[in-house]
């Protein structure tokens, strides 16, 4: 049974291999992509989401990842199916989300009180105030989708992929259209070029 090493191996990419840009900047930064696979044409057929490493219970967030994953297998031609059926293939889907710090933001606006010089005698006054409105504190974070397909008959893994891309906590965090963008940029070109990193919108 074939297995990738996805840690080893994308340090050893990173080392050789450096990274090829093809996109810029979306909300919360590009979507950096690498993608391991055996080399040879993956054939499309039905295919089985499950979470990894969970029991095979499928929480709230796995669904919303699960299911983005699922569009994108169904847009390349796969065709998703229930659990628990005879599908060709078995793919395994985790997501992380991980803390980075926190980041003030700038004020949405502020009042400046600009000083003058006057008075009487020859003695000048003079100062500035300047006050800011709506400044928050967001936590940084690092989004992380992971996507590993392997036939069912052998359980041979026959591609694996991860994307990854920094966020920030507030109005943009929005789980559905992340994990669409995430999923998305993973599968595109699939199978994609072997051991190389990318980062796309």
């Amino acid at each position: 049974m074939t297995r990738f090493s996805f840690p080893l191996a994308l340090l050893a990419a990173t080392a050789l291999a450096g990274c090829t840009t093809t996109g810029g900047m979306g909300a919360g930064g590009p979507t950096d992509v690498t993608r391991y696979h055996l080399g040879e044409p993956v054939a499309a057929g039905s295919v089985v989401i499950e979470p990894m490493g969970t029991g095979g219970e499928a929480t709230p967030e796995f669904r919303t990842y699960g299911d983005a994953v699922a569009n994108e297998l169904s847009r390349i031609g796969f065709t998703p199916a229930p659990s628990g059926t005879p599908a060709t293939y078995v793919a395994t889907v985790s997501f992380v989300r991980a803390s980075r710090g926190t980041v003030r933001t700038p004020p949405k606006f502020s009042i400046g009180i600009g000083g003058g010089s006057f008075g009487s005698g020859g003695i000048g006054l003079g100062g500035g105030v300047s006050t800011g409105f709506g400044s928050k504190t967001r936590e940084l974070l690092v989004l992380e989708l992971f996507v590993q397909l392997r036939r069912r008959s052998d359980g041979t893994v026959v591609w694996e992929g991860r994307a990854q891309r920094p966020g920030m906590s507030g109005p943009d965090d929005q789980p559905a259209l992340i994990a669409g963008r995430m999923a998305n940029a993973l599968f595109r070109g699939f199978p994609g070029e072997s051991g190389i990193t990318t980062s796309v919108r």
